[in-house]
């Protein structure tokens, strides 16, 4: 949904018209809060909640008290950037454009503008080169533009286009000195290991270096004349830097961060002819679709993905299932959800040959696949099946993956207190594993969430001291 200017009050605005009215007819005393909050159905803590909640995910680091709202209806003007993120809450919520005028309040001279903004470009090599340089500027060049996230059909829209624009004829160039594959083997082998740093200290220590380094590969796109082979080679790498980004971005919580990444990676994909790597965006925009509540979305994307995919590496099939089966599981289809477990499952040990695994691949195995089944039936709320493949997932993972270890123990010390009888000491063992892991070792805001979730299990115990104890060493990270 546009958010463009519009949100704004003109620039123009006197001072005195916030408390004495305004001569449009437009009334500042609190009238059109309090009436729209009453169309949404809101208290002003639940719209503070909720607001805290679209400054997270819109990579703010401002919080609002939960008594401010109050304020706003007996006619205060909110303070920078209340105003504009009021307006995108409540233009979602209520599927119309809600803007500063109605409100009656004055400009707080944040542009918000949706997370596709600047991305709006050809299908081509220039576009993907375009598409990359707009999302990897400097972030202080853009302190007073907001992303807004995209939701509902616009989740899906780059999808679709990826998936019907036509392929590039050439993609070579002719810029600049001649650029050979074996600088390109290099680019790409510092993308690996970028890959797996981030398996090791998670999102918050890794994003820069991907930026950097996206940097180098776009000047290089830029500067360099190359064949076509190894254009698209270039491409294929500028297309992982930014799946990468987006991942980084999306564990540590800034969701129109990741779809900006993820949008300008499908250009990339497109132009390097690499279907594989366009499905593996869709997938993950599919996991983030199904994080910020888009159910049918986070459906449409994963099926895209597999649609989309011509079926080479069975690696990469196996991931795609395992993100339908996740989406499925959040939309609670449980015939779904099975089926493509049953197929990620039955393609881990598919021996026909392949065409080349990718090496951005190498992350799917058998602990990865259990893991994922684990989470899945962990949302279909069938403990026993979820605590079998959690267990499964620790028993055989590597000590490689520290993030996805504490994801794992968060998850299936859940089912423990979820299920008919509780095991508290079971739960809280593995909570402290987690905690542990998340405060010292690794950082990630998607993995905390799930902590998260684990303390909200516990509340019914709340006054066992077991429990306390957990609660006060979990206290400052899930306060993040």
């Amino acid at each position: 949904m546009p958010l463009r200017a519009s949100l704004h009050t003109p620039a123009t605005l006197r001072m005195e018209d916030r408390y004495a009215g305004r001569a449009d007819g437009v009334a500042l005393n609190g009238e059109a809060i309090t009436r729209l909050l009453a169309e949404v159905g809101w208290q002003p803590e639940q719209l503070a909640r909720r607001l805290n909640e679209c400054a997270q995910r819109h990579g703010r680091v401002e919080r609002l008290h939960l008594k401010t709202p109050y304020k706003w209806k007996k006619g205060d003007v909110p303070r920078s950037p209340w105003p504009s993120l009021t307006t995108a809450l409540l233009s979602e919520q209520l599927q119309r454009m809600i803007t500063l005028d109605e409100l009656g309040w004055p400009d707080d001279g944040l542009d918000a503008v949706p997370a596709s903004a600047g991305l709006e470009l050809p299908w081509s090599p220039a576009g993907a080169l375009r598409a990359a340089e707009v999302v990897n500027e400097p972030e202080g060049m853009m302190h007073r533009r907001m992303f807004l996230t995209l939701l509902g059909s616009a989740l899906t829209s780059s999808a679709h286009e990826w998936l019907i624009a036509r392929p590039p004829r050439a993609v070579a160039s002719i810029t600049g000195r001649p650029l050979s594959g074996e600088v390109v083997d290099q680019l790409d082998a510092v993308t690996a290991s970028l890959r797996r740093m981030d398996d090791h200290l998670g999102s918050g220590q890794t994003l820069g270096l991907v930026r950097q380094h996206l940097s180098t590969v776009v000047d290089v796109l830029r500067g360099r004349s190359y064949t076509d082979s190894v254009g698209r080679r270039l491409h294929a790498t500028a297309g992982e830097l930014l799946r990468l980004a987006g991942w980084l971005s999306f564990d540590d919580g800034h969701h129109s961060q990741a779809q900006r990444f993820w949008i300008a990676g499908l250009y990339q994909a497109h132009t390097a002819g690499d279907r594989g790597l366009g499905a593996n965006i869709l997938g993950f925009m599919s996991c983030q679709a199904k994080d910020l509540g888009q159910l049918r979305q986070a459906v449409t994307l994963a099926e895209t993905a597999r649609a989309s995919y011509p079926d080479t590496s069975p690696k990469v099939s196996t991931i795609l299932d395992l993100r339908a089966a996740e989406a499925y599981a959040n939309n609670r289809s449980v015939t779904d959800t099975r089926r493509a477990l049953d197929t990620a499952f039955d393609r881990l040990t598919d021996s026909r040959p392949a065409h080349g695994d990718p090496d951005w691949a190498y992350w799917v195995d058998e602990a990865q696949a259990h893991a994922q089944a684990g989470y899945c039936f962990v949302k279909l709320e069938d403990w026993s099946r979820a605590r079998e493949h959690l267990r499964a997932a620790l028993r055989i993972q590597s000590n490689e993956y520290t993030r996805e270890g504490a994801l794992r123990n968060a998850l299936l010390a859940t089912t423990y207190v979820k299920q008919v009888q509780p095991d508290l000491d079971k739960a809280l063992a593995l909570g402290d594993q987690a905690v542990q892991t998340l405060t010292g070792q690794v950082t990630s805001a998607r993995c905390i969430k799930h902590v998260r979730n684990l303390v909200d299990a516990l509340g019914p115990y709340r006054r066992t001291h077991a429990v306390r104890r957990f609660y006060q060493d979990a206290r400052e990270l899930v306060a993040v």
